[in-house]
């Protein structure tokens, strides 16, 4: 069986023998294609997780600023784990700083249209931008205005 079926029919024995392969330096036997967009894969779900959290973290701060009157403990916490998770692995991959404000971009974007979605308030009545540094929303003292 060759390692693309292997890879196709069972992934984690398809990683297994790459590694095994990479232990003992049978360079000649790796399925060095497949491993790369492997490796590629692991980097852009990095990235796919942190738009992920910032979406969510400012989905809920914008509710949280256009609906103070329904504010609750559970958005509270949820603001209070994503500002951790983010700052997480923004730590264990500092790289990803690099590509922060464009991630930051593509995230208010998805929360602007979240949150219009779970509000019910048109999505024009939030800035089309976001109205946030990162350095100020990812305080955890931060607690957007509530707009009247």
């Amino acid at each position: 069986m060759n390692t693309e079926t292997i890879k196709q029919q069972d992934f984690y024995a398809w990683t297994q023998q790459q590694a095994s392969l990479l232990r003992t330096k049978e360079f000649n036997k790796i399925d060095l294609e497949q491993l790369i967009e492997e490796i590629e894969s692991m980097g852009n779900s990095e990235l796919r997780e942190l738009e992920s959290r910032l979406t969510v973290l400012l989905m809920h701060l914008l509710k949280w600023q256009y609906q103070p009157n329904l504010q609750t403990r559970s958005w509270t916490l949820t603001i209070k784990e994503q500002r951790r998770r983010i700052a997480k692995r923004l730590q264990q991959s500092p790289s990803l700083k690099s590509k922060l404000q464009e991630v930051i971009n593509d995230a208010y974007e998805l929360a602007r249209g979240d949150a219009a979605d779970e509000t019910g308030l048109p999505e024009s009545n939030f800035p089309e931008t976001c109205p946030w540094e990162y350095t100020q929303f990812i305080d955890m003292e931060f607690w957007s205005e509530p707009k009247k």
